[in-house]
């Protein structure tokens, strides 16, 4: 995951170093992959949201203006509209970085008023297929394996909650999916998470009878 950010930001750095435009979209497509990991959403509910899809948190002013993050177009029950739930931010990086480019960056695309917040350079919303071609541009470029793609931000938002403790409920609503166990195939929690779990079920001694 580190990997992937960090060649992220490193194509702003460099394609704006050598004097081309490129870095704007380059700059928008690394933030639109740290809000899908850092807020576990699909690719078509991070495509298409708005500035006013992010809000205040009351219960955690810390993150400001991007506390929560409200999805208009969730998964659909087959023969139901998309469904709609709020996401609640939980790091302080993932906030700190959509701040840094709804302020600095989506300005300099010059979309006025209107309130998408991935403008393409031609100024309408990008594209899921972008996204997607984007992603393997960068997974490729590393030399990561061919089957990942933009939903597995979304997978490794819930291992890494579940690995830092998270109640698997809140994930599960944070995600939102309708079952508990649909949140559990989507979480592959490492070696180090295993064996701290199997320490801490060893210490309170519920391994079983000596």
């Amino acid at each position: 995951m580190q990997d992937f950010f960090d060649y992220a930001d490193e194509q702003v750095l460099r394609t704006r170093a050598s004097g081309r435009k490129g870095w704007l979209p380059a700059f928008r497509d690394a933030t639109l992959f740290k809000v899908i990991y850092g807020w576990g959403l699909r690719r078509r509910e991070a495509g298409n949201l708005d500035l006013a899809d992010f809000s205040r948190n009351p219960k955690a002013p810390k993150f400001g203006r991007y506390g929560a993050c409200y999805v208009r177009f969730g998964k659909a029950v087959k023969g139901s509209p998309p469904r709609r739930r709020t996401v609640l931010t939980v790091w302080d990086w993932s906030a700190e970085a959509v701040a840094e480019y709804v302020e600095e960056v989506r300005p300099l695309f010059g979309v006025g008023k209107r309130q998408l917040l991935w403008p393409s350079e031609r100024g309408g919303r990008i594209t899921g297929r972008h996204i997607t071609r984007r992603f393997a541009e960068y997974r490729d470029a590393l030399g990561l394996e061919e089957v990942l793609h933009p939903h597995c931000l979304r997978h490794s938002y819930i291992t890494h909650l579940i690995e830092d403790g998270a109640d698997p409920f809140f994930v599960q609503r944070q995600v939102g999916h309708a079952w508990g166990s649909t949140t559990s195939v989507y979480t592959h929690a490492g070696s180090d998470f295993m064996n701290n779990a199997l320490r801490q079920v060893l210490d309170a001694g519920l391994g079983g009878a000596e």
